[in-house]
């Protein structure tokens, strides 16, 4: 697998996250450092670029928001150390903003290519804008891939992790356009017999559309951070509708 990584860049969902280290804006990071946390991975093409720029302040902004889910962010480009630190300090200087997560420095691409953020029909050297959420034990359990002039959304990136751990800790799923708070789909019986008592359920307490569609609550030990996710679901349902108009 390692030389397959090393060849294709090509990591999928489900497997170890590849490990790395290298030196950042808060000095040197391994995958390691985030055993039991979550992390959100994302690469951009380059410093001081526009998009790229207003990504930065968005994260900084909701970085509170990925602690409150133990979920810390990365960031990672071919650019040097010496040029994130200078685009860091021209943010905070024209905006006040510290950025609050480190950001990679990954000169010879190894990083980039071992996940697959370079795009060579794109460019051969600019990482296109990835986002990998990786889960507290080290496996990969999503992949984002935005183009190049297009930022990417961070509620739903945040919604992402909420869905996933949400769905961990229920032992179930989450629907289309799931948000936080909302229930989740039980695993579909196995059995006959566990298939009549499904329909029976449902006919009892309403709670789905037929034996392979049923819904129910969270565990409260899943929802310790449901109002904080409800608060980020209406900012985002808020956002959208401004989108709209």
């Amino acid at each position: 697998m390692d030389y397959e990584l090393m060849m294709n860049g090509n990591v999928k969902i489900g497997q170890k996250a590849p490990d790395f280290e290298g030196i950042s804006t808060f000095g040197e990071i391994k995958l390691e450092d985030y055993n039991g946390k979550w992390l959100v991975l994302f690469s951009h093409p380059g410093d001081f670029t526009p998009v790229c720029t207003t990504e930065m302040i968005a994260f900084t902004r909701a970085h509170t928001y990925f602690k409150e889910l133990n979920t810390e962010l990365l960031g990672l480009s071919v650019d040097s150390n010496s040029s994130h630190l200078a685009w860091m300090y021209d943010i905070y200087c024209k905006t006040g903003i510290r950025v609050s997560f480190p950001i990679l420095a990954d000169r010879n691409g190894q990083i980039a290519r071992k996940y697959g953020m370079i795009a060579n029909d794109i460019s051969n050297t600019e990482t296109v804008r990835n986002v990998f959420i990786i889960d507290d034990k080290g496996k990969i359990r999503t992949i984002l891939v935005y183009p190049l002039n297009i930022g990417r959304f961070i509620p739903e990136i945040i919604r992402i992790v909420q869905a996933l751990q949400t769905a961990d800790c229920s032992n179930g799923s989450t629907a289309a356009n799931w948000m936080p708070g909302q229930p989740v789909i039980v695993p579909p019986p196995k059995t006959f017999a566990e298939l009549e008592e499904r329909n029976n359920e449902i006919q009892k307490n309403r709670n789905g559309i037929s034996w392979y569609l049923a819904f129910k609550e969270p565990p409260e030990k899943c929802m310790k951070n449901k109002e904080k996710c409800k608060e980020i679901g209406e900012k985002k349902n808020k956002q959208e509708k401004m989108q709209e108009k």
